[in-house]
């Protein structure tokens, strides 16, 4: 099928200020949280800056997103990881989950923030041949990503976030079991991916916590 390219670049427009955001400060909360912890390791390498610029990853922010997108239809890729230094932290173990949750919660109070946008661009009469409804579509990928975000970086692989989690609750033998498992999660998740599982198992996690979000604002 060939590709509409205007309908991709018209996507592209809507969809950058959501998505770059969503990734910046979901790296910056992670920043933020491990200095206030003891490690100032994000700070001191400029990693604590809202200019997306400094968390775009080649490979994983723009060519794996839009290869996904385009073939399979789902959503997958990474921003630069935020650089933390367990062992600089106060308490390594309970602050490894303290910094782990920052990214995900930050992604959960954006989307609560595009949920507002999306209420006011319909009280304002959005429709589609007017401007308002440019707002309307960037609200509505703006909730849809960040709660996408929030869930798939929640799943218990490391080294997604909710790996990271794991990792700090369980005993230190399943920990250090864990570790050898984290140079292989990439592989697991497009794994997952690649089998039809991933979407399987965040759909239904994504559905929940987005009508929640959304019966917040009132729609």
């Amino acid at each position: 099928m060939p590709f509409d390219l205007a309908q991709i670049l018209q996507t592209v427009s809507v969809a950058a200020i959501p998505i770059l955001f969503a990734i910046t400060l979901h790296e910056v909360a992670h920043g933020w949280v491990a200095r206030s912890c003891g490690d100032r390791t994000a700070e001191m390498l400029g990693r604590l800056s809202l200019n997306p610029l400094k968390h775009v990853d080649p490979v994983g922010t723009l060519l794996v997103p839009t290869l996904t997108l385009l073939f399979t239809g789902f959503l997958f890729g990474w921003a630069k990881p935020v650089p933390v230094n367990f062992n600089a932290l106060r308490r390594p173990k309970q602050d490894m989950i303290l910094v782990a949750i920052a990214g995900p919660l930050s992604n959960l109070v954006m989307a609560l923030f595009w949920a507002l946008v999306l209420k006011a661009t319909l009280l304002l009469g959005a429709a589609p041949d007017n401007s308002v409804y440019f707002f309307l579509r960037m609200a509505e990928i703006g909730v849809f990503f960040n709660v996408l975000l929030a869930v798939f970086n929640f799943m218990p692989i490391p080294p997604l976030d909710g790996g990271r989690v794991l990792r700090g609750l369980v005993s230190e033998p399943l920990g250090k079991l864990l570790d050898r498992v984290e140079p292989f999660g990439l592989i697991i998740v497009v794994g997952l991916l690649y089998m039809g599982w991933l979407w399987a198992l965040v759909e239904p996690l994504m559905t929940i916590i987005k009508s929640l979000i959304l019966s917040m604002v009132g729609l």
